[in-house]
């Protein structure tokens, strides 16, 4: 059914017709208004024999999951930003039990200081935590990939993260097609556990492992990654045979037959990114694109076919490795080993900042050029960064030199979000 919502609803509804039997949850912005629409879903009784629990802390969220799902319930949470951080020792606990658990993850920055807009840090800084990474660009997709995220789970008992953009896509209202529960139920069948923690017949997980097997452990959360990745493009297939619609799969290609140059990305930037590239198609410009869906298990055979053509590779990500670069960069540099490219790192969007078209059309012109550098930052105000810079030099002091460069960008802490 075709119909204009907000994305935090979408998936709220998407979730609800996948029959969840667990929902728990605390609020943060920008995934609030999900877990509002699954409780008040839950209330009226739209979602049968599912309970919805109250908690008093993101940990506490992670923690009933772990336990509801260790219990054999199919089970679902949502956060953000610090709610992810506070909640990370659980994280890995999850992935470690290989439990199937799906959460939402509204993208929003890390602070201090605290900046409650989009960018990628809060799921990029859990890439290693064995959960399955799957990234949205529109909010068709992010109601698609939560279908296909419980099937994907379960299939492979591992948790999965549907990561989309905070309020851009949260927040925005467009038009959706929300499956029926006939189609859901043909696509996702009912929850069967692997394993299952019984009062009457007890057994322990997750007891300490020494170092006479720790690395197989780890070994077989990979090898469970590396089935995710053959499962994934087989799962989408099968959502387009009873949905109708391509959605999910590992990447999508976008003009990349002659593309010279590439751009990658991941996320609602997407949508500028083509669009961009449209502008410069008709100029004559030999541009492409390259979006990442699955961030964890990384494609990289794909992310390497689609690149051998090329002569340049522009990386466009929403999130900087302090001290290095770039995250998402240092994949798709490994997907490029030994072939033949100039690759680029761009930081853009860091805490909500707009990408527009303006710009990126400037710096792919830059990149077509050969005039952009290995490490870009989109928009940076070098007026501000050089007056810091120059304080800390004249000053030596990081502290009132950083709370002076704070007022002169309009910054002042009012407390904690």
């Amino acid at each position: 059914m075709l119909k204009q919502t907000e994305g935090s609803h979408a998936v709220a509804e998407a979730v609800g017709l996948c029959r969840p039997e667990v929902i728990c949850a605390y609020p943060i912005s920008p995934q609030t208004h999900i877990v509002e629409g699954l409780g008040e879903m839950v209330k009226a009784g739209d979602i049968e024999d599912c309970e919805f629990i109250n908690v008093e802390s993101e940990f506490a969220a992670m923690s009933v999951a772990i336990g509801s799902s260790a219990t054999g319930a199919r089970t679902y949470t949502a956060t953000a930003s610090q709610g992810l951080l506070f909640m990370a020792e659980a994280v890995y606990n999850a992935s470690g039990l290989g439990l199937p658990i799906v959460m939402t993850v509204a993208n929003r920055a890390i602070g201090a200081p605290i900046n409650i807009w989009n960018d990628h840090t809060d799921a990029l800084s859990q890439r290693d935590s064995g959960w399955i990474q799957l990234f949205a660009e529109t909010n068709q997709e992010a109601l698609d990939l939560h279908i296909q995220a419980f099937k994907l789970a379960e299939e492979v008992s591992l948790p999965v993260m549907v990561c989309m953009d905070g309020f851009i896509l949260t927040h925005a209202y467009e038009r959706v097609d929300v499956p029926t529960q006939e189609q859901v139920d043909a696509f996702l069948p009912p929850y069967e556990p692997r394993q299952v923690l019984d009062p009457t017949d007890p057994v322990s997980i997750g007891a300490m492992v020494g170092p006479e097997a720790f690395s197989e452990v780890r070994y077989l959360a990979h090898a469970k990654q590396m089935q995710a990745l053959e499962l994934i493009p087989r799962l989408a297939e099968q959502f387009k045979a009873v949905f109708g619609r391509d959605s999910g799969g590992l990447t999508h290609s976008y003009l990349l037959d002659d593309a010279e140059t590439v751009v990658v990305a991941m996320g609602s930037v997407l949508g500028t990114i083509k669009d961009t590239v449209d502008e410069m198609r008709a100029a004559g410009e030999k541009i492409g694109v390259l979006g990442i869906t699955s961030y964890r298990p990384f494609p990289l055979d794909n992310v390497r076919a689609a690149l051998q053509s090329a002569q340049r590779v522009v990386v466009l990500e929403k999130s900087l490795a302090v001290g290095i670069g770039g995250v998402l960069s240092t994949d798709v540099r490994m997907a490029m080993s030994g072939l033949q490219l100039h690759g680029h790192t761009v930081v853009a969007g860091l805490g909500g900042r707009a990408i527009t078209r303006k710009s990126l059309r400037s710096l792919f012109a830059k990149a077509v050029r050969g005039e952009l550098g290995h490490l870009t930052f989109l928009d940076l105000d070098w007026n501000v960064v050089n007056k810091q810079l120059e304080r800390e030099r004249t000053t030596r002091r990081s502290g009132p030199a950083a709370e002076s460069m704070l007022r002169d960008i309009g910054v002042v802490a009012t407390g904690i979000v």
